[in-house]
């Protein structure tokens, strides 16, 4: 599997004020990644210590995303809009993969019957373009656009060893290494050697350490340079499905599938 870095920006890589660099429009996006789930609605302040602006410099971001229909107010409150999406499709609708990469996430659901998620990597997180879900076996609702950190999901781990290991460790040690529960592993030389494995198997296993009870696998979706360019993964319920059956029983259909999607590329 190829060693070099995703399109994701280096998490060593400090951008600087200048003639390539607009800082206003750098604010702007700060301020909307301040709404999330657990604030979706916020007031000027909260805006404002959630982007890390103060309040003059997150109202006039404000009010301008509220001219062009991003946001809307009703005076104490700002909320972002359903255009916002329009941001996020671009990206899916130039990717036109995802739409053929569906019915085959689809078919391996109907054969395994655990859901089924596609994500790239981004920074020290895993984005979701596509899910294909059976039933809710998470307490995190997720979707496309959902985030999850890297270093303790199959997706994130897998998606990781397609770097070079000085990169991987720029971004376990820009990552918030909390142990979510208490199968996590938040030691960075052991995530290393996690990475290494998965790096040397060419899927990926996590038992148990994003959340009680839950299990998944990734594997990769290749260029026919070979670089890795997003990850397949299902995810099931310990307590009906053991890592060992997982493994034995379903990583094989995911590769299949993974590399039937990687044929598409």
């Amino acid at each position: 599997m190829a060693t070099h870095p995703v399109s994701a920006t280096s998490t060593t890589d400090t951008p600087a004020p200048g003639d390539s660099y607009v800082q206003s429009f750098a604010r702007g996006l700060q301020v909307i990644r301040s709404f999330s789930a657990s604030a979706p609605h916020q007031t000027l302040s909260e805006v404002a210590a959630g982007s890390g602006l103060t309040r003059a410099g997150a109202r006039r971001i404000l009010l301008t995303l509220q001219t062009l229909g991003y946001v809307v107010t009703d005076g104490k409150l700002f909320t972002l809009t359903p255009r916002i999406l329009d941001l996020g499709f671009a990206y899916l609708s130039s990717m036109p993969i995802w739409n053929r990469a569906e019915p085959v996430m689809e078919a391996l659901v109907q054969q395994v019957q655990e859901s089924c998620s596609a994500a790239v990597l981004d920074a020290t997180d895993i984005v979701y373009v596509l899910r294909v879900p059976t039933q809710k076996i998470m307490r995190i609702s997720l979707g496309v656009g959902s985030r999850l950190p890297a270093y303790c999901t199959s997706l994130g781990r897998l998606l990781l060893a397609d770097l070079g290991d000085d990169e991987v460790r720029a971004r376990l040690e820009a990552s918030n290494l909390e142990a979510l529960t208490k199968h996590t592993v938040t030691d960075i030389d052991a995530l290393m050697a996690k990475v290494a494995q998965a790096r040397k198997q060419q899927w990926c296993l996590v038992n148990q350490e994003l959340e009680e009870g839950l299990i998944s696998v990734a594997a990769p979706i290749v260029n026919r340079q070979g670089r890795m360019v997003a990850a397949l993964n299902i995810s099931g319920q310990a307590n009906r499905t053991s890592a060992k059956v997982m493994q034995e029983t379903m990583l094989p259909a995911l590769i299949d599938a993974a590399r039937q999607v990687s044929a598409l590329l």
